[in-house]
């Protein structure tokens, strides 16, 4: 499988500041990586200089091979950014025309208005789009030069329910019939559970777990108990079980975190408490992200998918 991005010991420092501290690692062509940290973990600093925007203090940052900062690298980009000004007075198809302009090999105009649903929008001013109309315009701009690698930022902002569906699901067939990569970052975790092939957390500047979802739920170390209570059980009750970890209550459906699912579930049978509809699960990836990122205190050692090659 060839290399669509790769990092080599790269360091970016900002005067005594690390905001990316010595990362290594590839991302294959083809696949689907959700970028995911808490504020000021690097993210935005690495994206950066995988766009050719910022230059690595240190290290080698490639695209295909090329260095970034070159157009030969960029012209095989296609980015939506989080925070993005439309021009005034100017029309959908226009700005479309314009963005498609740019490229040698540009995606056709209907097949842009068509993947974006903005067929019927082509002649209303971009301005005065929604704001889920607006990000599905920036979706078919950046589209607009087939990218053989897509950069999302917090892309499905101001998208309903049935918009974010449609355009995930035609990510999920663009990187799979063209053999394109997406490089996403979101806070929305259940999204990036769903379409991630892979997860890469970042926090002070490095990589701290790197992997499938399922492998970061591994790692993370945690698995849940969940049982709905009679009215008899209390909390100190479910307090008081072996290897509790920690326990939420949501009316009477309880969800226990816990190391050894096994001796919570012996110990509910031989109290013969009151619950029933038991479940045991390693979690979501929201629960691997807080456990993940909670239990890094800023050393060296990086958590890994061992299967994958780094």
């Amino acid at each position: 499988m060839a290399t669509a991005i790769s990092f080599e010991h790269v360091i970016k420092r900002y005067h005594d500041i690390y905001a990316v501290n010595d990362v290594s690692c590839e991302i294959e062509a083809g696949s689907i990586v959700a970028l995911l940290g808490p504020n000021g973990a690097g993210k935005t600093t690495a994206i950066s200089m995988m766009l050719g925007l910022t230059k690595p203090t240190s290290g080698q940052v490639r695209a295909f091979g090329e260095d970034p900062m070159r157009r030969v690298a960029r012209r095989h980009y296609g980015v939506m950014l989080q925070q993005v000004g439309l021009p005034q007075k100017v029309r959908v198809g226009e700005l479309i025309d314009w963005f498609r302009s740019f490229y040698d090999e540009p995606i056709a105009k209907d097949t842009l208005l068509d993947m974006a649903d903005l067929r019927d929008l082509a002649r209303k001013e971009a301005v005065k789009l929604s704001g889920g109309q607006q990000r599905r315009l920036q979706f078919a701009m950046a589209m607009a030069g087939n990218p053989r690698i897509l950069f999302l930022d917090e892309p499905t902002t101001g998208m309903d329910i049935a918009s974010r569906r449609g355009f995930w699901d035609y990510l999920r067939n663009f990187a799979k019939e063209r053999d394109r990569t997406i490089i996403l970052t979101t806070h929305h975790l259940d999204e990036a559970e769903t379409i991630a092939d892979r997860v890469l957390v970042m926090q002070k500047g490095r990589v701290i777990a790197d992997g499938s979802v399922d492998a970061l739920k591994r790692q993370a170390g945690n698995r849940y108990v969940s049982f709905w209570a009679g009215g008899s059980v209390s909390e100190d009750t479910i307090a008081a079980l072996p290897n509790v970890n920690e326990v939420r209550w949501s009316g009477r459906h309880v969800r226990i975190t816990t190391d050894s699912p096994d001796e919570v579930l012996r110990a509910v049978i031989r109290a013969d408490l009151d619950v029933s509809g038991f479940e045991v699960s390693q979690g979501q990836l929201e629960d691997a992200f807080v456990s993940l990122t909670a239990k890094d205190g800023g050393e060296d050692e990086t958590i890994t998918d061992r299967r994958r090659g780094r």
